[in-house]
């Protein structure tokens, strides 16, 4: 692949990022302030969902086990 033309995509790519989230009208020092922002909660969420989602799909397949597993004929 030729490397201006992956220069150009990052730039749109980075041109559709300002587009979207309207920074391109912000002054410097807010789009930084605000880029701060944005991937601070970008790793926020995305460690919880790293810690978390495993443990709940694992309550959860336990507790689906459990209901779906049958009962022994003598109990009923």
């Amino acid at each position: 692949m030729d490397f201006k033309r992956v220069k150009d995509y990052f730039y749109w790519l980075y041109f559709q990022y300002l587009l979207i989230t309207c920074s391109y009208v912000l002054e410097p020092w807010e789009r930084s302030m605000f880029d701060t922002i944005l991937v601070t909660v970008l790793a926020m969420v995305l460690y919880t969902a790293y810690v978390f989602i495993p443990i709940h799909v694992r309550l959860a397949f336990e507790f689906f086990s459990q209901m779906f597993e049958g009962q022994p004929e003598s109990t009923i």
